[in-house]
């Protein structure tokens, strides 16, 4: 584990690290972050308080595909957060998670080479206002004093147990588990596509590459690759 005080992003500080050799299972936190990123170019405030970290996976031949990664690590998240928040933890498509549709943590994967970053922020003591979507933290959940410094170390552990049943046993227990923790089926959700199309439908599944099985209005099935969801 390494900590830093204050740092631009912990992301951009492994992927240095990554081209320099760096082992996988390293963990990186920091106190504060001034540049912290979050998915589709959103900028992701970083007060001091709150949990930011990132970690490794070096990709090894025959694992998984690697952007199931974000479901591996959407699970050890709600792990960690769910038994501490008074709503209920839920998790949105494909790596948010919302407490009671707000939401109280992100995740961002980023490659270079064979290795994948996965950066994890978590809003424990506060959280930004003034957002167009709720958001949350532990500190409104009444969960009393949660110290960034001790929830990383439990992260850690749920974050190795997942991604050993990743490589392990695949893509379908990951996938099962995270269904279960998720939206249920049904939940009327809006995408906005990277090229700018919106597609309005009801969450379905995932499919067995954890692409997201939006049903429409007509009954079709329409798979989404990528986009940003709003739950309707």
């Amino acid at each position: 584990m390494r900590f830093v005080e204050e740092t631009g992003s912990t992301n951009a500080d492994m992927l240095v690290l990554a081209e320099q050799g760096l082992a996988e299972g390293t963990w990186l936190r920091a106190g504060r972050q001034s540049g912290g990123r979050g998915r589709m170019g959103r900028s992701w405030e970083s007060p001091e308080g709150n949990l930011y970290c990132s970690t490794l996976v070096r990709l090894r031949p025959g694992d998984p595909p690697p952007h199931m990664l974000a479901l591996v690590a959407a699970n050890a998240v709600h792990a960690l957060v769910a038994p501490l928040c008074a709503g209920q933890a839920r998790i949105k498509w494909p790596n948010d998670v919302l407490v009671d549709g707000a939401k109280i943590a992100g995740i961002l994967l980023e490659r270079a080479g064979d290795a994948v970053v996965v950066g994890i922020g978590i809003n424990v003591t506060g959280h930004p206002t003034g957002l167009d979507r709720p958001v949350t933290s532990l500190a409104a959940q009444s969960v009393g004093d949660t110290d960034a410094s001790v929830l990383i170390e439990r992260l850690v552990e749920l974050f190795a147990h997942w991604l050993a049943v990743w490589r392990a046993q695949g893509l379908d227990p990951v996938r099962a588990h995270w269904l279960l923790n998720a939206h249920p089926k049904g939940t009327a959700m809006r995408v906005v596509q990277p090229d700018g199309e919106v597609v309005e439908g009801s969450f379905d599944t995932l499919d067995q590459q954890g692409m997201l099985i939006l049903r429409l209005a007509n009954g079709d099935a329409r798979a989404i690759h990528a986009g940003d969801i709003l739950l309707i």
